[in-house]
């Protein structure tokens, strides 16, 4: 089995958060936590999930929609 990068640091994951087959690593996972929202990491973490998890979901979800 291969190993995943953190998806905001790139660095191993070697411990830390699987999301729908994407990893936050426990350090990132704790500044996260830790953030405000007036933070410009906030927005750097946000737009990375935004991208490599969220849309994951939503592309799920339109395969089973049906026009």
């Amino acid at each position: 089995m291969s190993k995943c990068n953190c998806i905001l640091c790139r660095k191993p994951l070697n411990d830390g958060i699987i999301i729908n087959g994407r990893g936050i690593c426990a350090s990132c996972e704790s500044k996260m936590i830790n953030l405000t929202a007036n933070n410009d990491f906030y927005e750097y973490y946000k737009e990375c999930i935004k991208k490599y998890i969220a849309e994951d979901f939503l592309k799920e979800d339109c395969k089973s929609c049906k026009i």
